[in-house]
């Protein structure tokens, strides 16, 4: 056996079947508009059987993803961006109010950007923050406020392998994402009394079609290399974490942070 690690990429597997890991569970996905994670992860929820409430800042994207999802199960959309308050509030509230509870919260939404620290300004670097640290702050404690009343539910937080690892032009990035799994960890011992769990996803590379528009294509070919597989993620091995953490499957599993990543050192 060859200890060397070139060798052409293979594809990814199929994706599989649903096996009810969800089945009667209402799960909340936010940024689940377009094809990346978060609507991916909405799709394997519904083929695991759980109803869905999905959410995004983008209204008519939201309504596009939602046509797309309905045939699959009971979905619902509402529209949230998590920078405001008030719209994390009815996001939270509303799916509770149409479907009773809620059992899953899926805090997809981040904001990327590529910019070196010497040139970032305050506005790159607070936006950046707001969206993807303050953003999961909110939504998360709509949800802990949801679940510790009901004395249970499962919240899965999306945060980055860059939260542990340095990339040049990704400071506010990878400290948003640092400060994402920080708050997964406290948040887990605060809900823990409550019967509630609280994880996060760390991925490294997800492939979806406009993953050039925040990372150049040099820089994409890159990154694929450092992986084992010299491949990204499909957007629905990522989701498959998430459902993973969401199920029974996990049911010791709180305050843990779980890179989704074949990255070598």
């Amino acid at each position: 056996m060859s200890l060397s690690n070139n060798f052409e990429p293979v594809g990814p597997p199929t994706p599989p079947g649903g096996h009810d890991l969800l089945d009667g569970k209402v799960v909340i996905v936010t940024a689940a508009a377009g094809t990346g994670i978060g609507m991916s992860t909405a799709q394997r929820c519904l083929e695991e059987g759980a109803a869905v409430v999905i959410s995004d800042a983008h209204e008519r994207r939201l309504n596009e993803t939602l046509e797309e999802l309905a045939p699959l199960g009971t979905a619902l959309a509402i529209p949230c961006d998590v920078t405001v308050e008030s719209d994390v509030q009815r996001l939270f509230d509303g799916a509770a109010q149409q479907l009773g509870r809620v059992d899953v919260a899926v805090n997809n939404a981040g904001l990327g950007g590529t910019a070196l620290l010497t040139e970032m300004t305050d506005e790159q670097w607070l936006k950046v923050l707001d969206v993807t640290l303050n953003g999961t702050f909110r939504c998360t404690r709509a949800a802990m406020k949801l679940m510790t009343n009901q004395g249970s539910g499962v919240i899965v937080n999306n945060a980055s392998v860059l939260g542990w690892r340095a990339q040049p032009g990704q400071a506010h990035y990878a400290a948003a994402k640092a400060g994402v799994m920080a708050l997964t960890r406290s948040a887990a011992a605060e809900a823990a009394p409550y019967g509630v769990r609280v994880n996060a996803i760390a991925p490294s590379l997800a492939e979806h079609p406009f993953l050039n528009r925040a990372i150049s294509d040099e820089d994409i070919a890159i990154l694929r290399n450092r992986e084992l597989f010299h491949r990204g993620a499909e957007v629905w091995e990522v989701a498959n974490v998430v459902i993973f953490l969401a199920s029974d499957y996990s049911s010791y599993l709180s305050g843990e942070i779980i890179s989704v990543s074949s990255q070598h050192p």
